[in-house]
């Protein structure tokens, strides 16, 4: 076997080096240009946009400066943005119907029976009287026994009776008188009039706590 002459080593030892020498430039050269899915993310990290991260939610919370935190609280709702009660034509057709506060006065207006039953009971006794049963139980108010007592039916408007409210601070001794009638004589067939000094012999000055229980 010949052996290599130390001068032709040499040679291909420093061929060799710079081949390796000038792969490898070449490899980071390409790598550093490269544009790369990681290359781009990394890119985007770099770009934070604090507005858009809180109109987002990204974070799950709201981002707020230092100058934001230390201002004076405010509402979330701009409540000055707000129509007035006097202005909101929707509320106004609500409180007509169910007989609001309109121009001062508070509490029901009519003296209408059947509106008062309509706006006020039948949400839970339902419209004819018939009652509901499903979250809670709402007794049937019609051919029901015990309506025939119109003492019972007004004692319970003016007291309010478990989850029923008390009307007595929102009806008057005509209304309650009303509504009374309606109950026993439409629902119920029974014949008894029923007059507001029926309602002012069992009306009280001291009317129920907001627990209907009280």
């Amino acid at each position: 076997m010949d052996m290599i002459k130390p001068n032709l080593l040499a040679l291909l030892m420093v061929s060799i080096m710079g081949s390796t020498v000038a792969l490898s430039g070449c490899s980071q050269s390409t790598k550093a240009n490269t544009v790369t899915l990681a290359s781009q993310q990394q890119a985007a990290q770099m770009i934070f946009d604090n507005q858009a991260s809180r109109n987002n939610g990204a974070w799950g919370a709201v981002y707020m400066t230092k100058e934001e935190l230390r201002s004076p609280r405010v509402n979330i709702v701009d409540v000055s943005s707000l129509p007035k009660m006097a202005e909101d034509a929707s509320l106004q057709k609500w409180l007509a119907k169910f007989e609001g506060s309109i121009e001062g006065k508070k509490g029901f207006i009519t003296t209408n029976g059947k509106k008062l039953y309509d706006d006020s009971c039948a949400g839970c006794h339902m419209q004819k009287g018939e009652g509901a049963q499903g979250a809670g139980y709402y007794p049937p108010l019609a051919n029901n026994s015990k309506m025939q007592s119109k003492y019972y039916i007004i004692s319970i408007l003016i007291n309010g009776l478990r989850g029923m409210p008390s009307f007595h601070s929102m009806m008057n001794d005509e209304q309650i008188a009303s509504v009374t009638q309606y109950v026993h004589s439409d629902l119920n067939n029974f014949t008894d009039k029923v007059t507001a000094a029926n309602v002012a012999q069992l009306r009280h000055e001291f009317p129920p706590g907001s627990d209907p229980s009280e």
